[in-house]
């Protein structure tokens, strides 16, 4: 995987967390920087460990899948894609609380993370250098929900859809591309 795909890749798995951080930035009443460092904290450590723990099981598996590897990076791609283009059209408005504490930042983490899990699946079937990809999910992760903690108070929701649009097209697109590769396309 080149650097481009897995900086579009990155980019693409943080859009729930950059989401869910705008969100935060409206719910907290004063936003510092500490504050918007252990929102960035907890959404990178976790977009850093689900795929870690995605690869580790799509590696375990890969006997088993190896002829069908491409097909499953790109159905997983896709369909976690499909799912944040329908959850940015949905109408039920997501509330965040302005709590940074292990109770609300704990839930947070591993539902805008979930992705990232297939999405290193994905990973272990391309035989991705795992903790480059990590690092690089985590950093970039990071850096955007804290940008969405900023976003949040000063602009408010109207960039909460738009993110998940988004990233949910970038998915798909990259799902689409590693498909295309595998077949000779590219």
């Amino acid at each position: 995987m080149s650097f481009i795909s897995l900086f579009i890749l990155a980019v693409g798995l943080s859009m729930d967390a950059f989401a869910v951080s705008v969100c935060k930035g409206l719910a907290m009443r004063k936003i510092r920087v500490s504050g918007a460092f252990v929102v960035g904290l907890w959404f990178g450590g976790f977009q850093m460990l689900m795929p870690l723990i995605g690869y580790f099981l799509g590696s375990y598996f890969q006997q088993y899948i190896e002829a069908v590897d491409h097909w499953i990076a790109f159905g997983l791609l896709a369909v976690i894609g499909i799912n944040m283009i329908r959850e940015s059209r949905g109408e039920d408005e997501e509330t965040a609380s302005g709590s940074l504490a292990v109770k609300d930042m704990f839930p947070m983490a591993v539902a805008t993370s979930i992705d990232a899990l297939a999405a290193g699946i994905s990973l272990a079937c391309l035989k991705v250098n795992i903790w480059m990809a990590v690092a690089f999910i985590g950093v970039t992760t990071c850096a955007l929900s804290m940008i969405g903690v900023k976003t949040g108070s000063v602009f408010g929701t109207c960039y909460r859809s738009r993110a998940e649009l988004a990233g949910g097209l970038i998915l798909i697109l990259l799902g689409l591309r590693i498909l295309m590769e595998h077949l000779g396309f590219f």
